[in-house]
């Protein structure tokens, strides 16, 4: 029945919407749009946006945010799909802040909501800022589009690929200009799309490696080392968002939410310099995934696991979920370099680095 139902149930009462884990941001909504959750209009607009938030809030407190790829996609459009109802409710401005302080207050017992509050405002707030200009941009381009009386599937597709212009926008505006949507041919556009990104993800890079060799090996222990190194001075904000490594030079994405100083950049480098010059063995344990996380072993592949997964441990400094390979002792790696620490998508930082 899963956990909201039961509580219906429980408290007889046969909308699982008013009990007490969601009544709190209803009654927020009819407060800020002045209407009511009676008409069926309403319940479902109302629903989503309680749904949609309520989701954002926790994943965001999870570590994830909002991008355009993998998890952090699904919660920018988890936090756009909301923004697009309440822009059908009334909404003229910021008004997504009172639903997070709902939330929290609803959960207020959940420490990872408390511990991340000033974030989870940052991040949603930064994220409704920049849909507004995207909403700016593709209004801007559908009004320069040529439309007779369909929007093409094409053109609508077009609109929420390129300009992250939702569908549901193109339909409301369609709704006002008299005009129809080829949802059929946006259905197709989007079928096709999507076959384009499983067969890239098929072939995707194993472990972000360009290949085997011994300057790629090299600087695939070193990202460990590095990761383990920015959690340290940056916090378990840190998780990995990416990686690509050549013979060249290693390049790392993680979930953080600014630009690091210049100190915290030397603290990083000399941090993972100190475990190079300690020598430290990397060791390799075959284990199941739920035994690995337990032990406190980083992964970021979710249900991709199999039954057993090789854990590779660095001393007490690093533990991670991987597929290899790597060196056999950190006095292999020479001495790390950070050449660049940039922005790779909202809410999330890249860092270049060679061996020297």
């Amino acid at each position: 029945m899963g956990v909201e139902r039961t509580l219906a149930a429980l408290n007889n009462i046969e909308d699982s919407y008013l009990t007490e884990v969601w009544k709190p941001i209803i009654d927020e909504l009819e407060h800020l749009y002045k209407i009511k959750y009676d008409s069926e209009k309403n319940k479902k607009l109302m629903r989503i946006v309680a749904d949609h938030i309520k989701a954002s809030v926790f994943i965001i407190a999870d570590g994830i945010s909002p991008s355009n790829k993998e998890q952090g996609y699904v919660v920018r459009r988890l936090i756009r799909r909301a923004y697009v109802k309440l822009y059908r409710l009334g909404n003229t401005g910021d008004l997504i802040s009172p639903l997070i302080d709902k939330v929290i207050e609803i959960y207020s017992d959940y420490h990872l909501l408390i511990k991340n509050k000033k974030h989870i405002y940052k991040i949603i707030n930064e994220e409704e800022r920049k849909f507004e200009e995207t909403l700016g941009k593709g209004l801007t381009a559908l009004k320069k589009m040529t439309i007779k009386d369909t929007i093409t599937g094409e053109q609508a597709f077009l609109l929420q690929q390129s300009y992250g212009f939702p569908i549901e926008m193109t339909e409301e505006l369609a709704m006002e200009w008299g005009v129809e949507v080829d949802l059929k041919g946006f259905e197709e556009e989007l079928k096709k799309h999507q076959s384009l990104s499983r067969t890239a993800a098929e072939g995707k890079f194993k472990s972000g490696l360009a290949d085997h060799s011994e300057a790629t090996t090299k600087l695939h222990t070193a990202h460990h080392l590095l990761l383990a190194a920015l959690r340290k001075v940056l916090g378990s904000e840190v998780l990995q968002k990416g990686s690509n490594i050549t013979p060249e030079r290693l390049r790392l994405d993680f979930s953080f939410s600014r630009k690091l100083t210049d100190e915290e950049i030397r603290q990083v480098e000399s941090l993972v310099n100190e475990q190079i010059k300690k020598s430290l063995n990397v060791t390799i344990e075959q284990k199941s995934p739920s035994q690995a996380l337990k032990e406190g072993a980083l992964g970021v592949f979710g249900d991709k696991y199999g039954e057993k997964v090789s854990v590779y441990t660095i001393g007490n400094f690093s533990k991670e979920i991987c597929t290899g390979p790597h060196v056999k002792n950190t006095k292999e790696l020479g001495h790390l370099k950070i050449l660049k620490e940039e922005a790779s998508s909202a809410g999330v930082r890249r860092i270049k680095a060679v061996l020297e």
